[in-house]
């Protein structure tokens, strides 16, 4: 089902001009008009789901085996070094567009893409505490 007013919607189903790098019946590729770096491409489904809570597991799995094919297959024709495939959940986690969607991101050497943190410590109470609540 697709949202009316959702943006993403409209761009996976080709109702706003994109530049189109893949197209199948659930999913249309784009690069993305915000690139991280050159060759920046976004997977979006055709059908709506605000985030990957929402996705139903077959395309998920559609989702992520894409991902892999695209990206082997970019990595040859960019040349890049590597790869960096995010999705995000939720405003807290960084996602502004409310439509499911995977970045692939080629990386290079030596470039500006900032995608690290501050690494952390993971305490033995902390550990603990984890381990408890995830069980339950």
């Amino acid at each position: 089902m697709k949202k009316e007013d959702c943006i993403f919607c409209k761009l996976a189903n080709g109702e706003i001009p994109t530049a189109t790098l893949y197209e199948d019946e659930w999913f249309r590729v784009i690069l993305d008009a915000s690139p991280a770096s050159m060759g920046h491409a976004l997977i979006i489904p055709k059908e709506h789901f605000e985030n990957l809570y929402e996705l139903e597991d077959e395309l998920a799995s559609k989702a992520l085996v894409l991902a892999k094919k695209l990206v082997i297959k970019f990595t040859g024709a960019l040349g890049c070094q590597g790869y960096n495939i995010v999705q995000n959940n939720g405003a807290a986690a960084g996602q502004t567009v409310f439509h499911f969607h995977m970045h692939l991101i080629p990386r290079y050497d030596k470039d500006k893409v900032g995608l690290g943190w501050k690494m952390g410590t993971l305490t033995e109470a902390d550990k603990n505490k984890l381990l408890n609540l995830l069980a339950e």
